[in-house]
């Protein structure tokens, strides 16, 4: 457990998903309790395959992050960590709760030899977009492509 004053790092736990939820709906505007409950239980269930920390200060939990580990999606031959999400409660913004956060989530990847993480966020997101900037993150040499499942008038 990495500490910094009286911030601390640990795992995330099921019984931190009501928390989890409550800050998320914070900064999203709506709760996404399921999409949180299936990411935990999934971390829980293939350690090896995700991880998920918490960055609490006096037993409150201040912030979270998911993130999973694939190999071999879109032709990339080497394991890649893709940070689903990271949430900082308005209270914790400012103190270094989400740069705490990206170092435990970096040691971890380094002793299981995953050499990148990925990410992806709405443009207008700039508070988000900056911290990612700070945190080493650049512009991929991917576009992501989307199109409507509609049926094309033609």
């Amino acid at each position: 457990m990495a500490t910094s004053s009286t911030l601390a790092v640990r795992p995330l736990q099921p019984t931190d998903l009501d928390r989890v939820v409550e800050i998320d709906a914070e900064l999203v505007g709506r709760a996404r309790r399921g999409f949180f409950q299936k990411r935990l239980e999934a971390a829980l269930a293939y350690p090896e395959a995700y991880l998920a920390d918490a960055v609490e200060e006096g037993g409150t939990l201040l912030g979270y992050a998911l993130c999973r580990i694939q190999t071999g999606e879109f032709g990339v031959d080497h394991p890649v960590a893709v940070l689903d999400v990271i949430g900082v409660a308005p209270e914790g913004q400012g103190k270094g709760v989400g740069r705490m956060l990206m170092d435990g989530l970096d040691a971890q990847l380094k002793k299981r030899g995953v050499k990148e993480m990925r990410t992806q966020e709405f443009w207008t997101s700039h508070a988000l977009i900056r911290f990612f900037d700070a945190a080493g993150f650049s512009l991929a040499n991917q576009l992501v492509l989307e199109r409507s499942t509609a049926p094309l008038m033609r």
